[in-house]
């Protein structure tokens, strides 16, 4: 038997890995309680990214990684102020050669927030995958690694490109658009209600069923230019419920707020002393958008009332908390007027 021959086989180039940043802000992923018998009464954020990374030894055979502390909290006190630094921190790592795409590590209570944000400003068509976990680092079967690794399994996935801000958790892979949290308390928490996953991954295996339609990243023409949160327009949030009042319009006209984002009933409905009151904030200026606190389901634009009669925009598919981040762009970006920012909402 010839055995210098089979030291050809062994003798192949060796594979080129991606170059994926890992971007870690804190939340439940990078958690720690006393009890590993507890996901709850921890501390989110305390868990470093090189331990995070630490923990998933399998990622060298993934990707060379580079790896950023941009922040350290619960995601449920998200500010504007980071976000723009986290958009503007992405942008710069993709607008280099040294980077071929990025995971972000983050707290599920505004993940889905953070997503869309990134999805609109994002100037790039390399992929962006948030991951997140809903068990701390310290928990009995902690789902946080596994959700990392798929993470960069997507990221450095050259399917992923050019199809936005990707969200991978238990083994789906989600639109940033669509993508939403379902539960307080399941691994399987984060669902697209609507269209459904855009494909999974698993044991480093990515399949994507279908692909996003609807513009983003460097599609949309949407930046992010404020260096602080007193550089972003003003916009809030009310819900309509039995017997609401238009107390909380009055007050957040009262100061300065530049647009609302109703969390209607139904189809957007709202009781008719809400109705009023924004139907009064928007003669004073206020942009006013139709959304649903429904978990799924489109709000249609009425071409008579109060729509078109009133000036309102209707939020299509996005619920309440996505529709206040693409308002929030829209008016920085100077759309004011119910025509221009219906057309974003149609669009976006």
């Amino acid at each position: 038997m010839n055995t210098s021959s089979s030291s050809s086989f062994s003798s192949a180039p060796p594979r080129v890995l991606s170059r994926i940043a890992v971007l870690a802000t804190g939340g439940t992923i990078a958690g720690s309680a006393h009890d590993a018998t507890r996901t709850a009464g921890y501390q989110a954020g305390v868990v470093g990214v090189a331990q995070l990374l630490a923990a998933v030894p399998a990622l060298s055979t993934l990707a060379n990684i580079h790896a950023e502390q941009v922040a350290s909290i619960d995601s449920k006190d998200m500010s504007l102020a980071l976000w723009t630094t986290l958009v503007q921190r992405v942008n710069a790592l993709l607008a280099t050669d040294a980077v071929d795409g990025i995971v972000i590590t983050h707290g599920t209570d505004t993940l889905e927030e953070t997503a869309y944000l990134l999805h609109l400003t994002v100037q790039s068509t390399k992929p962006v995958v948030l991951t997140a976990a809903m068990r701390p680092s310290t928990a009995l079967s902690a789902d946080g690694p596994l959700n990392l690794l798929n993470a960069v399994s997507v990221a450095a996935n050259r399917a992923a490109h050019g199809q936005g801000v990707l969200v991978a958790f238990n083994n789906r892979i989600h639109s940033a658009r669509d993508v939403v949290k379902t539960s307080t308390f399941a691994v399987d928490a984060f669902h697209s209600p609507e269209v459904g996953a855009l494909g999974w991954v698993q044991d480093e295996r990515v399949e994507f069923l279908r692909g996003v339609l609807r513009p983003h990243t460097v599609s949309t023409g949407l930046t992010i230019e404020p260096v602080a949160a007193d550089g972003w327009p003003m916009v809030e949030i009310v819900a309509s419920y039995a017997g609401a009042t238009r107390l909380q319009v009055d007050a957040l006209v009262q100061a300065g707020v530049r647009g609302i984002v109703v969390a209607g009933t139904g189809n957007g409905s709202m009781h008719v002393s809400l109705q009023q009151a924004l139907a009064d904030a928007l003669a004073r200026g206020v942009a006013v958008v139709r959304a649903s606190r429904v978990g799924s389901g489109h709000v249609m634009h009425n071409g008579a009332a109060p729509d078109d009669a009133l000036g309102f925009v209707t939020a299509n598919s996005l619920n309440p908390y996505k529709a206040r981040v693409l308002l929030m762009l829209a008016l920085a970006a100077g759309h004011a007027g119910p025509a221009e920012l219906q057309r974003a909402f149609d669009l976006f």
